[in-house]
């Protein structure tokens, strides 16, 4: 009896906290009053990064979110093509070295200043050089000589080289020059601006009246951090949250007749990550009986209702000419075949190994929990050990103190070399240590090309060298199940891990 009443006492506190919101003066709101007032709730699974300045953004999550409040002087469309943004438009020299931007008149930034050629100069080289704590570097700005300030609304950048790729990485975020405080108060270009931030609860998003394009349909958007999966089906089905990325099939099942679903691709290479220093994944004898372990169309099946495109090595379908189809079987489904090759490496009961995923995602646990029964078939026995999403950051992603993880690894920008230079093995984010000669040579040789048919040959020969070395064991490009509360629409998906909400309004 104690503990039926212990139960229900349990329950009633976490329906409490659901119902009544996060501290944000929401607890009496419904979906009837964020219609009235042009605002909508979104669920994110994650809280972002401690700093909200996009120069050190690490993860994908941030990015997503924040894709509305920042810009470069180019940015991605949803069809896969760049067109310029703070930019009105740009010309290449003959010599392919030197790019030539003129900015758009009266560009402005969330904080009212106007935006001039100086902030991208500064935007630009603060990337290139990070000399600051923390800015993450851009590598492929090494190839940058001098970016100077023409005049007010024009910027030249030379680089060392033709490069074919490098107008992809000028998406990255221009921030003011003279503006100190992008850690905890971000100001961009984008069609929201940043209000307010509370850790591991919220993030507050406004429509910025002077913004320079189209702008956003939505007054407010309140971005509601819930980690925890049960308690984001019940946001959803309370009627605290609008609209939530990323749920599985099951969850859809779940929604009911309040919400429709928008389907399209999360752009994420998820696999079983293998830390390729650690024994025994450092013989690639065992990392390729894994492989041959691993039904891939039978954890899509058997974890997502068949929503899910399977992948073979580092690079998913929405990347077209650098996807190789060819590699997605390259490992057929055979335990035989797996535990031929684990009793030649010394292996012949199997052993014993730890998948670490971060908690807060279900994808990636539901996909652990059929990797653990299709591994035990094949004589190793996994064990799931969930982990909060900042412990899987630090410890296993920065750390590289893991043997296994499944997690899902996403490209910042629309270029393969963003999804492969990841592996090569002096790069700072290499975080299963995979360390391949071959590889390395071939990444230099398609940086060093301007011929975008050599390029692409080069970008697909590494990614059969991962394959053929099981750098890890891939599984698929997971489908993106988008719930939206009937009376909104306009949900956009894009060839690269991003939410756009500039779109999202209401129908009536």
């Amino acid at each position: 009896m104690k503990k039926r009443l212990m139960s229900l006492l349990l329950l009633a506190g976490l329906l409490c906290a659901v119902l009544t919101g996060c501290g944000d003066g929401s607890a009496e709101e419904t979906p009837e009053d964020r219609a009235a007032a042009n605002a909508i709730t979104v669920g994110i699974a994650q809280d972002l990064d401690d700093s909200l300045d996009p120069h050190k953004t690490v993860k994908a999550g941030t990015r997503e979110v924040m894709f509305n409040v920042f810009e470069g002087l180019m940015k991605p469309t949803p069809d896969g093509d760049l067109t310029p943004a703070i930019a009105e438009n740009y010309t290449v020299s003959e010599d392919h070295k030197t790019y030539t931007f003129t900015l758009r008149e009266g560009v402005k930034f969330h904080n009212g200043d106007t935006l001039t050629a100086e902030d991208v100069v500064y935007s630009i080289n603060r990337c290139a050089a990070a000399t600051e704590t923390g800015i993450v570097q851009v590598e492929a700005f090494s190839v940058i000589e001098a970016v100077e300030a023409v005049d007010e609304r024009t910027v030249t950048i030379t680089i060392s080289e033709p490069s074919n790729e490098f107008i992809s990485y000028l998406t990255t975020a221009v921030l003011p020059a003279d503006y100190t405080e992008q850690d905890t108060a971000p100001v961009g270009t984008g069609p929201f601006r940043f209000v307010s931030r509370t850790a591991q609860d919220s993030i507050v998003l406004e429509r910025f009246e002077d913004y320079w394009g189209t702008p956003a349909q939505m007054d407010k958007v309140t971005l509601k951090i819930i980690e925890n999966a049960d308690s984001l089906m019940m946001s959803l089905q309370s009627g605290a949250i609008d609209l939530c990325s990323h749920l599985t099939s099951t969850q859809v099942d779940q929604l009911g007749d309040g919400f429709t679903v928008a389907e399209g691709t999360m752009n994420l290479v998820q696999a079983l990550y293998l830390n390729n220093a650690a024994a025994p994944f450092d013989d690639v004898r065992v990392r390729r009986a894994l492989s041959y372990a691993v039904d891939k169309q039978g954890i899509i099946d058997l974890a997502f209702d068949g929503y899910g495109s399977p992948i073979g090595s580092s690079m998913y379908p929405a990347f077209g000419k650098y996807f190789d189809e060819d590699l997605t079987d390259y490992y057929e489904y055979d335990p035989e075949k797996a535990k031929e090759l684990l009793a030649e490496a010394g292996y012949p009961d199997g052993f014993e190994m730890t998948i670490t995923v971060p908690s807060n995602y279900k994808p990636h646990m539901d996909t652990a929990e059929v990797l653990v029964q299709q591994l035990a078939a094949v004589g190793v026995t996994a064990t799931i050990l969930p982990v909060e999403w900042e412990s899987w950051v630090s410890d296993a992603y920065t750390g590289r103190q893991f043997q296994s993880t499944v997690v899902g690894v996403d490209a910042a920008n629309m270029t393969a070399r963003a999804l492969l230079e990841r592996f090569t093995s002096t790069y700072g984010s290499n975080f299963i240590n995979y360390n391949s000669a071959n590889y390395d040579a071939l990444f230099q040789q398609a940086l060093a090309t301007y011929d975008d048919a050599e390029q692409t040959a080069l970008y697909k020969a590494m990614e059969r060298d991962l394959t053929e070395n099981a750098a890890n064991v891939y599984i698929q490009d997971l489908a993106d199940l988008v719930a939206v509360r009937r009376g909104l629409e306009g949900v956009v998906f894009y060839p690269i891990y991003v939410l756009d909400l500039s779109g999202i309004h209401y129908t009536a």
